[in-house]
């Protein structure tokens, strides 16, 4: 014998003969079998061996219900059945045996639990036949002298279904083979998966993933009507070579919902269903792709059309799906009209929290008649910011990026957002507005708050798409962004993108890109030269924009080195699904978001002080690099007591090199460009400091020292004040602007703007939309639809 403990199982049948125990529990008088488990048995070997026993393998299958315990001995009771195997024809055999096995200890290494089915058949889920319900007024509940009557469910005669009834509540026609506890409660019960495939069948007619069984039960009328509503009454073919049938009733003493008779699977031979199952509604896809939107509300309306098709067999429309997924949404995150009202409370309570929160709400009055309703107004733009992000941008390097992102729910709008960027290069939001869309007004109603209360430094650089609203709010007289208080740089990737809609090529448009980034005059003209050999219209084009607008080399070292907007980086890393969410969520989620950003950062930050590191990551990264370099350079001093000299490059450095470069410490200057335009020390000066002997920590910026990247984090957020402590808002209540709505039919029109970079490449062949196979579309793609245009149908 193994050296494992071992464990014997005792297996009783149900016979003519019944005694019934103290407990209710009733056994046969037939000899059991004795089977020998030990703790690595698996249950299919157990049920293997109880069938082989019985001579019944492949004649019969297991279904165990439930089990129990017997607190005098610690042994398990187990109550199962041995059900007919379907036949290939479909037909099942009703009558049942069953089985009760006790096993000699309480380790049970083959006993599943009582609070799930133990059995599930092993099949992949197919498509069924056409036939549907609808529960949307068809299913009513009658009061009768405090008695609960479920009435009829009536199938719609266009999707060719019969009628599935609800039995009387007392009809027990077919006992529920349940083995009653001692405490008088069913432990037989359970609670059935979610229903998966619509009754499901495949062409061979074999049975789908989640069948029912007689005696199944539910917990309450939803569940059960779920349930209905993806298995429900009778199938099309119904009586002419099919006989699947359903039916349920309320069992009102346990209040339980029960299926009381139940034929399947399908017999029929229909070959194809359609993708508008009408049972297939946005609700029951909502309440299936809950846990998706509820772990990433930015989750792809695709992914969730393909994993719906792929769960249920049914393709449903894009419509559909996004429908669903806003229910959802709204389920998770508050309904999306009242979102609006919870705003200006919220802001009340956040200010309350942090007293110096600045939150600016305008809104527009709603006519009714001609006449101004004063109980309610539309929302119309937001303004916001925190106390930690107006003393983070202190400590930021001096310029901030704006750019707006479009909102992904129910209603339309814009999100505007100010970026600044840390000596670490770890990008921080500072400042948001939710506004209509971008035009001047609403970039000057963001900017002139952004500058009151953000941004108030002079010298300030402002980096920004080439868009005209932006333009007009920053050009403003009174608007506090003309030069010498700002300056305005544009965005090499908005520019690039437009340089692309005239010039087409990757080619060209890297070529624009290099001559940006060029940090001295002879690079940028290098670049430029062959921009005019390969088309003199491409710089014609470029040079109708000020070259210190987008060029690096005249931009006087205010972009530090940037040369983007980084609004993809933002939302990515930070505001991730933020756009998908309800506005009042919305704004929430930037607190949250904010505060966890903080304390992660400002723990990194405390702990590389507390090693006694001076300078951020990145620099110690950047200089470590430039030390390598700096070894094969030939340095000789001009002026000794300005620290001028001499570097040249024994072995070019770089795919451009200029050979020879003049270096003044004193002014932290180098011909390369790199020292004035990042502000730390190049190469070049690395060398001249190595050859005085010059420690070459007072050439770094300020904003690179890890005292100014914690300072940039070291003021938290306060956790919120609960809801109930909240100030109360007496103001009229604020609704959603109705034509902010998106439409009501049709597909969701995208708000993306699309530029040539979503173009594709003219040389890559055409692939399908369904499979991303080449040589095919998705209308004969053999993996997709059928004649009817429903994918997953062949």
């Amino acid at each position: 014998m193994a050296s494992e403990e071992s464990f014997l199982v005792l297996v009783h049948y149900r016979g003519s003969i019944k005694r019934k125990t103290r407990s209710g529990v009733k056994f046969t008088d037939k000899d059991p079998l004795c089977i020998i488990v030990t703790p690595t048995t698996t249950y299919d070997a157990l049920v293997s061996c109880v069938l082989d026993k019985l001579g019944l393998e492949g004649v019969k299958r297991v279904m165990f219900l439930c089990r129990r315990q017997f607190p005098e001995v610690r042994t398990p009771e187990l109550l199962a059945k041995l059900v007919d195997v379907v036949s290939s024809s479909g037909g099942s055999n009703r009558n049942a045996n069953t089985i009760a096995a006790v096993a000699g200890s309480s380790s049970r290494p083959a006993v599943a639990s009582s609070s799930a089915p133990v059995y599930e058949p092993p099949m992949q889920p197919v498509a069924s036949p056409s036939f549907a319900v609808d529960l949307g007024g068809n299913v009513g509940d009658e009061v009768r002298h405090g008695e609960h009557i479920p009435t009829e469910v009536h199938c719609p005669t266009p999707a060719g279904v019969g009628d599935g009834l609800f039995d009387d509540p007392d009809d027990d026609d077919l006992e529920p083979d349940l083995i009653a506890d001692e405490s008088g409660d069913d432990v037989g019960t359970t609670v059935p998966r979610r229903a998966t495939g619509f009754g499901a069948r495949d062409t061979e007619g074999s049975a789908g993933v989640n069948e029912f069984q007689v005696g199944q039960q539910f917990q309450d009328k939803d569940e059960a009507l779920f349930n209905v509503k993806t298995y429900v009454g009778k199938c099309s073919e119904f009586g002419n070579g099919c006989t699947w049938l359903i039916r349920m009733s309320l069992r009102q003493r346990k209040g339980i919902w029960e299926v009381k008779r139940y034929n399947g699977p399908h017999t029929c031979l229909a070959s194809s269903i359609s993708s508008d199952h009408r049972s297939l509604d946005y609700h029951v896809i909502s309440t299936f792709i809950m846990p998706m939107v509820r772990a990433d509300a930015a989750v792809n309306i695709k992914v969730l059309q393909n994993t719906t098709a792929a769960q249920f067999g049914f393709r449903p429309t894009y419509r559909r799906v996004w429908m669903a997924k806003q229910k959802a949404v709204a389920v998770i995150y508050g309904d999306w009209d009242e979102s609006y009202n919870e705003l200006p409370r919220w802001v009340l309570g956040v200010q309350l929290t942090m007293p110096d929160t600045v939150a600016v709400l305008r809104t527009c009055p709603v006519r009714v008649g001609g006449q101004v309703d004063e109980s309610q107004v539309y929302f119309h733009r937001l303004f916001w910011t925190f106390p930690p992000c107006i003393q983070a941008f202190r400590h930021c390097k001096p310029l901030v990026s704006i750019d707006g992102t479009h909102l992904y729910g129910k209603y339309g709008g814009t999100l505007l957002v100010a970026i600044a960027q840390d000596g670490n290069s770890n990008i921080l939001p500072v400042a948001f507005a939710l506004v209509e869309g971008e035009n001047a007004e609403s970039w000057s109603f963001f900017l002139s708050h952004l500058r009151e209360h953000v941004t108030p430094q002079p010298g300030l650089l402002v980096i920004s798409d080439r868009h005209n609203g932006i333009k007009a709010a920053l050009e403003a007289p009174d608007g506090g962004w003309l030069p010498p208080a700002a300056y305005r740089a544009f965005c090499i990737r908005h520019v690039a993108s437009n340089f692309a809609l005239t010039f087409k090529g990757k080619d060209a448009r890297r070529l624009l890109v290099n001559a940006a980034y060029a940090k001295t005059e002879v690079e940028f003209d290098y670049w430029f030269d062959i921009m005019r050999s390969e088309n003199p219209a491409m710089c014609d084009w470029a040079n109708r924009i000020e070259y210190s607008l987008w060029t690096q080399y005249c931009d006087a070292g205010r972009r530090f080195g940037h040369m983007t907007t980084n609004i993809f980086e933002c939302v990515n890393s930070i505001l991730k699904g933020v756009r998908n969410l309800p506005v009042c969520s919305l704004v929430k989620a930037t607190y949250g978001r904010l505060a966890e950003l903080f304390v992660r950062k400002g723990r990194e930050a405390e702990a590389q002080m507390g090693t006694g590191q001076q300078f951020s990551q990145y620099l110690v990264k950047c200089i470590k690099a430039n030390l390598k370099t700096a070894r094969c350079f030939t340095v000789t001093v001009y002026d000794r007591d300005n620290s001028e000299y001499t570097v040249a490059e024994t072995t070019p450095t770089g795919s451009f090199s200029l050979g020879t470069y003049r270096v003044s410490l004193g002014s932290k200057t180098c011909d390369c460009g790199y020292f004035q335009a990042l502000h730390f020390p190049c190469p070049h000066a690395l060398a001249c400091c190595a050859y005085s002997r010059l420690t070459w920590q007072p050439y770094v910026h300020e904003v690179y020292r890890l005292s100014s990247v914690f300072g940039v984090y070291q003021m938290g957020f306060t956790p919120p004040i609960p809801e109930g402590f909240w100030p109360p808002y007496a103001g009229p209540t604020i609704i959603p602007d109705p034509n902010m709505r998106r439409a009501r039919e049709g597909r969701p029109r995208s708000t993306r703007i699309r530029t040539n970079t979503d173009e594709a490449d003219p040389n890559q062949p055409k692939r399908c939309g369904l499979c991303r196979q080449p040589g095919h579309t998705r209308h004969s793609c053999p993996q997709g639809a059928g004649p009817s245009g429903t994918a997953g149908n062949q």
